[in-house]
């Protein structure tokens, strides 16, 4: 039985609200959390296999050019050395979500420092690293190669689709009572999830059998059979947990293909896990951005012109390009707009999806900017936005499927204490810290994607949940077993859930916010299909029927599930489709970040003191795992503001900080208490009224923290990460000026 849900329009059902059993939007424990904290949950790079060996990825130390020769013969003469790789079908670099091509190009091809060329492989992993650091390679080098999106060399593409002009910009820019036009930059980012990438290969009677770290299973098993030239059905992957990901797993990477092939060579299973440089250096990266931002507006504080121009880069051929100016058309009401998106190509890592691609860069420097215009004009930051909430979306004159915003502005204020903001720069000093406060409104578009689930009912009263979505960390586990048990009346210790395997019925995979809500809603209506059945068994309307503690109840009636079943387990898949929904209003999720910091005046050493989220993403599933991940996006958004930086030898593009003693994320010195706060919403056009919560709370957080610094000391920064030689530099020159 399939239960088939092409998602047009709105759903003003609301049955989700009505279920008797109260499980679903609790904050309930993740059911596999035992494990992980115990450490008994296996990861790709835990996994054993008998006969297995070890691989190790060689990487070009060249920017530009062709590989000429493997000298391998000396390597094969190392202990426990078992071949070197060079095959054809190796990938140079990660491949996207959502898409079963393979990353194009050829393997002897170098288009970047750092990228793999071969594999070697041995007994240990030990053996294997060493050999490949000791194989030497030729070149044919191609001198004069870009690395840098500003460089004269850098050829820019301006990409037709990502250009708009509405109404007279310029005219409306000249005519404006207050006018901002400011450059932003923000820096090179690694994904930089806690759990390595790795990839265990093995061949059982002609299919490929694959533990690896990947976020969307069912993409992946395509790009990995197009890779070796095989059938999908041929290629088995299997990732139950996985450690993070944040963009970097949502396609392959080039360990994952590196593993087939040498295992179907040597016909031994073979383990390719990286280091964690080789994670940083042979994934995938965020591009660094630069941006203009011009805003014009009346003396009552309202937008009249919208400017928001972007300098992107990526490796040449590359399709993406991040999306900055994203949110930019529908965020604020402006009758004349100008978005500009330039790509520069340059010789450095793959850029493609990190966490919130889009907003997260983008939201930022335009809410810097709108700090920038409210105190221009003498206005409350607050107010400034909330006086330019379009009702309809600019430009297209769709409906917002919810809008939120505001709740969510002035819930915000109020919950943080703005009222005791000081509008004055420099008002508030406790010994040698200025204390200052800030904030943003945050944004980030909703995407619904094709996902199917299979529930199976058991005679015994428990449930099993079988799909391939994975969970990266963000619940997945614990909100599936809650939709299920929500919709058939079983506690959720009586709900089994099995995950990423693709021999299970395909989801959206984990990424852009919309598996919860995507996959879940597969899961809901395999669920439905199964209360149909049970319905129709007792003689009811499905609405009306009350599933709870194993028994159907209607109308005085109370009959055991089993007796309904007619002695057999029952089974459903459930369907969701994308389909004209998305078309017909403007999905998004909103919310607003409020900061307060203090900066040292001797030092320039920035601290947040504290920190609040509100946020509306429709029905809220998991409470637990909902507030785990808005802290995670505020977090996020301290590390742009302040601490995270990919930083690019300007000689060959090579990254310079490679590992986490680095690449500074936020640890927990930098964090202090933080607050999140949801907004009570059901957004019918989203399935189960349910949004994304992933991405959110990155989408503009860092601005809160850079506009509150501003507050406090006075000085602006415009570069990210707000590192101390900048403020301090700041600092200074303000003392100066005062003098």
């Amino acid at each position: 039985m399939t239960h088939a849900m092409t998602h047009d329009g709105p759903d003003t059902d609301h049955r989700l609200d009505g279920m008797a059993q109260g499980v679903l939007g609790r904050p309930e424990p993740r059911p596999e959390g035992a494990l992980k904290v115990t450490g008994r949950a296996v990861y790709t790079g835990d996994q054993q296999v008998a006969g297995m060996v070890h691989g190790a990825l060689v990487r070009a130390t060249i920017t530009r050019g062709r590989v000429t020769t493997l000298h391998s013969a000396p390597v094969l003469e190392m202990p426990g050395v078992l071949a070197v790789i060079d095959d054809a079908r190796l990938v140079r670099f990660s491949g996207q979500g959502a898409t079963t091509k393979p990353p194009a190009g050829d393997a002897a091809e170098v288009v970047y420092h750092g990228q793999p060329v071969a594999l070697v492989v041995a007994e240990t992993l030990e053996q294997a690293r060493h050999a490949a650091l000791r194989l030497r390679v030729d070149y044919a080098e191609e001198p004069g190669a870009a690395t840098g999106p500003e460089e004269p060399a850098a050829e820019v593409e301006l990409p037709e689709k990502k250009q708009s002009v509405t109404g007279e910009p310029d005219a409306a820019l000249e005519a404006a009572d207050a006018v901002i036009d400011r450059i932003y930059r923000t820096s090179s980012m690694s994904s930089a999830p806690m759990e390595p990438h790795a990839s265990l290969a093995e061949w059982q009677g002609g299919k490929l059998v694959l533990h690896s770290t990947l976020q969307m299973l069912a993409s992946a098993q395509g790009q990995v059979a197009a890779a070796l030239g095989i059938e999908a059905e041929d290629v088995r992957v299997l990732a139950p947990h996985v450690g993070g990901g944040f963009g970097s797993k949502l396609g392959i990477s080039p360990e994952t293909v590196a593993a087939a092939i040498a295992a179907q060579r040597l016909g031994r299973p073979v383990s390719v896990v990286c280091s964690r440089p080789q994670s940083m250096e042979t994934t995938s990266r965020r591009s660094e951005t630069l941006q203009r931002i011009q805003l014009g507006a009346d003396d009552e504080g309202r937008l009249t012109m919208i400017g928001h121009e972007a300098l992107v880069s990526n490796l040449p051929g590359q399709k993406f390009s991040e999306p900055v100016q994203q949110a930019t058309p529908f965020t604020y009401e402006a009758a004349h707009r100008r978005v500009v998106h330039r790509v520069a190509r340059v010789h450095r890592l793959l850029c493609a999806s990190v966490r919130a691609p889009g907003e997260s860069v983008g939201a930022t420097a335009f809410e810097c900017a709108m700090d920038e215009l409210a105190d221009k004009l003498g206005m409350c930051p607050v107010a400034l936005r909330l006086r330019n909430i379009p009702k309809l979306e600019p430009g297209t004159g769709r409906p917002f499927s919810s809008h939120k915003l505001a709740e969510a502005l002035t819930t915000g204020a109020r919950r943080f204490g703005w009222e005791h903001r000081h509008a004055s720069l420099r008002a508030r000093r406790e010994g040698e810290w200025w204390i200052g406060m800030g904030m943003s409104s945050l944004v980030r578009v909703n995407t619904v994607m094709e996902a199917k689930a299979r529930v199976t009912l058991s005679l015994e009263g428990s449930a099993l949940v079988e799909t391939d979505m994975t969970d990266i960390g963000t619940g997945s586990y614990a909100i599936l077993t809650q939709i299920a048990a929500e919709m058939l009346g079983l506690p959720m210790g009586s709900v089994e859930t099995v995950l990423g395997d693709t021999d299970l019925p395909a989801s959206s995979g984990s990424g852009g916010s919309f598996g919860a809500a995507s996959t879940g809603s597969a899961v809901y209506l395999a669920c439905l299909e199964l209360r149909s059945k049970l319905a129709e068994a007792m003689g009811c309307p499905e609405p009306e029927l009350t599933l709870k503690d194993g028994h159907a109840i209607h109308d005085n009636r109370k009959v055991p599930l089993a007796t309904l079943m007619g002695g057999a387990a029952m089974q459903a898949e459930g369907h969701l489709i994308p389909g004209e929904a998305e078309d017909k209003a403007r999905q998004a999720t909103w919310g607003a970040a409020f900061a307060e910091v203090g900066v040292n005046a001797v030092t320039g050493e920035i601290r947040v003191r504290r920190m609040l989220g509100t946020f509306a993403i429709g029905r809220v599933l998991n409470a637990q795992t909902a507030r785990s991940q808005a802290l995670g996006g505020m977090i996020w958004g301290i590390g742009m503001a302040l601490t995270e930086e990919l930083v690019h030898d300007a000689r060959d593009g090579h990254i310079v900080n490679r590992d986490l003693a680095e690449y500074h994320v936020p640890v927990n010195a930098d964090v202090p208490a933080l607050e999140v706060h949801f907004i009570e919403e059901r957004d019918d056009w989203a399935p189960m009224q349910a949004k994304g919560i992933g991405e959110l709370g990155i989408c503009g957080a860092g601005a809160a923290i850079v506009n509150a610094v501003h507050n406090a000391c006075g000085v602006r920064v415009r570069s990210l990460p707000m590192t101390v030689d900048k403020v301090l530099a700041g600092l200074v020159e303000i003392d100066a000026e005062a003098q």
